[in-house]
């Protein structure tokens, strides 16, 4: 709830330092156009921008509710390259997806979790150990996928308040603990605001190094 801005955190900073332009960038997936999660756009105006369609429509005609939560004035004003999907009835784990650069060797899907947007949906990555599902902001808190689940009620107040359609963000949040239980050994679930995650694969990177 408090942000600190820092210019060398930001996506674009990062890839630099990793060798990389920003031209570099041909394909950007997103979970949802929050304004925490599409500000980078801009930094990006030549890469192709893959979303629910849904989503879309949502930011490019908000509701009075959800005006607060898109910023496409300063966003969009690039102009981005706009891919729309929709979910196409192929199956993931019991899910809804759809695969997007279905011509690539890359196997990157669309999974939607409807709920905490309008168009909010996850993105199923194949990696060489099985399947790797960024959740967005479907959920808030690992605690959440652990049965039985733990979090903090101010995290349940805020996601609960900032819900588009709080039925089914829950329902959907359901869901993803059961496919945790039940696939842990091949799908792998994060979120976008729990540093758990990030902890999780540095204390995990920092094993490997000390191995080798």
């Amino acid at each position: 709830m408090n942000p600190q801005p820092r210019e060398q955190t930001t996506a674009l900073r990062q890839l630099e330092a990793l060798g990389f332009a920003a031209g570099d960038v041909r394909q950007i997936v997103t979970t949802h156009l929050d304004l925490d999660h599409a500000g980078g756009l801009p930094d990006f105006p030549d890469a192709e921008v893959h979303l629910l369609s849904a989503e879309l429509e949502a930011a490019l005609h908000p509701a009075l509710s959800d005006r607060l939560r898109y910023i496409g004035g300063a966003h969009w004003k690039h102009d981005p390259k706009w891919v729309t999907h929709d979910a196409d009835g192929d199956e993931w784990h019991g899910f809804e997806s759809v695969r997007i650069l279905p011509d690539s060797d890359a196997e990157i899907l669309l999974v939607p979790l409807i709920g905490h947007s309008r168009g909010h949906t996850a993105v199923a990555i194949r990696s060489g150990e099985g399947w790797l599902l960024h959740c967005g902001d479907a959920y808030f808190h690992h605690g959440e996928m652990s049965t039985p689940p733990s979090y903090p009620p101010m995290l349940s107040f805020f996601q609960n308040l900032t819900a588009s359609d709080n039925k089914a963000r829950k329902a959907n949040r359901e869901r993803l603990r059961e496919l945790a239980g039940r696939q842990a050994d091949e799908v792998t679930l994060i979120c976008s605001h729990d540093p758990h995650y990030l902890e999780r694969e540095r204390a995990k990177a920092g094993s490997a190094s000390a191995s080798a």
